[in-house]
């Protein structure tokens, strides 16, 4: 049985379909009753979701999600009830977003010499005022008949060797987890099963993120499949880690799994929100 909570998810401030009122308005439909936002390096669509929120009797948790870099690897930490006026969480996410745009231009050089012109321009036109990712590179090429689909254009043009790629240097691991913190959140490694690290990797990164100040893992999320559950349930208890979930959902046709279909956690997992006070809207 599903719970209705979903604490991770994407709006158009990052590379999600829908606003952040049409997407508070779909969990709503989808029965959700606690939601967080947590568009990529970015929380500008908080207050706009958190409208909304109240209009459908949703309860609204601030989020963001952060690209990190990890052994020359890019992993995610969520970062749950933060404060979304930290002067030093705003003042990182306005550099975050002037090196989201350098890479961008690079991504659109190296796709014109594929023969895809306009990019840069196409991509940003998809972006509108809100973050550029690679998703809105992907939105434009299947626009221009280049690919059939999104997960067409990763495969094609996005993953390292292919021209569409170019290697960026996030932020560490720990200054990720040390901003969330700072700004009074909660750190949560995202997907964990998506980063493909191997036995030995998972458990260093584990182990670095727990002495960071990491508190919780993802264990049941849009892109797992169920023996994942179980894996990660397995790996929160033995690194003492709360756990997590979230769709992760983008909107229709970018999605691996509907809002509000997310199946309950193990049975031997610790929830992150056992003791919120919005745990009471759960029951």
């Amino acid at each position: 049985m599903s719970v209705p909570i979903d604490l991770h998810c994407h709006s158009t401030l990052s590379d999600g379909l829908l606003s952040p009122e049409e997407l508070v308005a779909h969990a709503a439909s989808k029965g959700v009753r606690v939601l967080a936002l947590t568009d990529h390096d970015e929380v500008g669509g908080l207050a706009r979701a958190r409208i909304a929120a109240e209009q459908h009797g949703i309860t609204l948790v601030n989020g963001v999600e952060i690209s990190v870099t990890w052994k020359k690897r890019t992993l995610h930490i969520v970062g749950l009830r933060i404060d979304a006026s930290d002067p030093q969480l705003i003042t990182t996410f306005q550099q975050v977003h002037a090196a989201r745009d350098t890479r961008a231009r690079q991504m659109a050089e190296g796709l014109a010499k594929a023969g895809i012109a306009g990019a840069y321009e196409g991509a940003r036109q998809i972006a509108g005022n809100s973050v550029m990712t690679r998703s809105h590179f992907a939105q434009f090429i299947v626009k221009q008949g280049h690919a059939k689909n999104i997960k067409s254009v990763f495969k094609k043009y996005m993953v390292k060797g292919k021209p569409g790629f170019v290697n960026h240097e996030w932020m560490s691991l720990e200054q990720a987890v040390t901003l969330i913190r700072q700004a009074g959140g909660v750190a949560v490694l995202a997907h964990p099963g998506r980063y493909d690290l191997g036995f030995v990797n998972m458990h260093l990164l584990l182990h670095e993120f727990r002495g960071y100040g990491g508190q919780a893992i993802e264990v049941v999320t849009g892109s797992h499949q169920p023996p994942q559950f179980d894996q990660f349930a397995k790996l929160a208890h033995r690194f003492d880690l709360k756990a997590s979930q979230g769709s992760d959902y983008h909107g229709p046709g970018l999605s691996f799994m509907e809002m509000g279909r997310l199946p309950a956690l193990p049975a031997n997992c610790v929830p992150l929100w056992q003791d919120w006070p919005e745990a009471s809207l759960l029951q």
